[in-house]
């Protein structure tokens, strides 16, 4: 017998992760004394993360198991005969979800949608969800690649290419001003269709801006960034199913992207992470289940 109105439980709300990128703790906390990946999970945890993203190697099983919180693996993915090793190697470390950086930025679309498919085809009968990153020196290096590869997968497979944002790049490429919504996610349908973003802060001239100044005041382009959040998690969550997750990594890095006035790394990466749960808790409360 169904539940009645008055005993019927309400839908379950959308879910956000938020996985610390395993970079941000890069020389931490000096380089001398650089603490082994282990106990950099174990500090994740700790602070709060759900997860961490990373790379296979250095990430192992057992690094994972210690710890049991989600990995999102990163792969990268050159030709055919890459996606099989890749994927069974993060399944085997413990990842469900795959960030797939694929082919070069001089792929064709014709040579990239190939890969597109068998990489997605085979992560989802091993039981794994993938995307495939907008992100430099891939196939998605700039929007119009990206859209041209998202097309020609939606017409051969009948269904929207699963896509992990990192909206830095094309807001690089494009130089955009703030707001950023409307150039960055031109394509909505395909922006808000992902379950997958990297938030890493960025301006149109800067792939990783610094969150805040030396005196830790918060730093007038983060502001600019977090309009951009602000608009992406409202849009996001008008769409959502009842328990939908939505994986993110508050990400802050070095390898070029940090600068030398930056704070820490981890400091702004915790920042950002507790910035955008604000802005998800806020438009969470004003979450309803969209009409069938």
């Amino acid at each position: 017998m169904p539940a009645s109105p008055a005993t019927a439980r309400p839908p379950a709300k959308p879910v956000l992760l938020q996985l610390a990128h395993f970079n941000t703790l890069l020389g931490h906390p000096t380089i001398e004394r650089e603490w082994p990946l282990v106990r950099k999970v174990g500090l994740i945890k700790a602070s709060g993360f759900d997860g961490f993203t990373g790379r296979v190697p250095p990430v192992t099983r057992a690094i994972v198991a210690t710890h049991g919180i989600h990995f999102w693996c990163t792969i990268d993915v050159g030709a055919a005969a890459d996606v099989g090793p890749a994927l069974r190697a993060a399944k085997t470390a413990g990842a469900t979800q795959i960030n797939c950086q694929l082919a070069d930025h001089d792929t064709p679309t014709r040579t990239a949608l190939s890969l597109a498919r068998r990489v997605i085809a085979t992560a989802e009968r091993m039981g794994l969800v993938c995307g495939v990153e907008v992100h430099r020196d891939t196939c998605t290096e700039t929007p119009e690649k990206t859209y041209a590869l998202a097309d020609a997968f939606q017409q051969a497979e009948g269904r929207r290419l699963p896509l992990v944002w990192d909206f830095s790049h094309p807001a690089v490429i494009k130089h955009i001003r703030p707001p950023f919504y409307a150039r960055v996610a031109e394509r909505e349908d395909l922006v808000l269709n992902s379950n997958h973003y990297h938030f890493r802060p960025y301006n149109g001239q800067h792939a990783q801006i610094p969150v805040e100044d030396r005196r830790h005041r918060r730093t007038p382009e983060f502001e600019d960034w977090l309009q951009f959040v602000d608009t992406l998690l409202a849009k996001w969550l008008a769409r959502a199913r009842p328990g939908q997750v939505l994986w993110t990594c508050p990400e802050m890095i070095p390898n070029g992207y940090r600068l030398s006035t930056f704070t820490s790394n981890w400091r702004q990466a915790q920042i950002v992470r507790n910035e955008v749960a604000k802005i998800w808790r806020r438009h969470l409360r004003r979450w309803r289940p969209p009409a069938a």
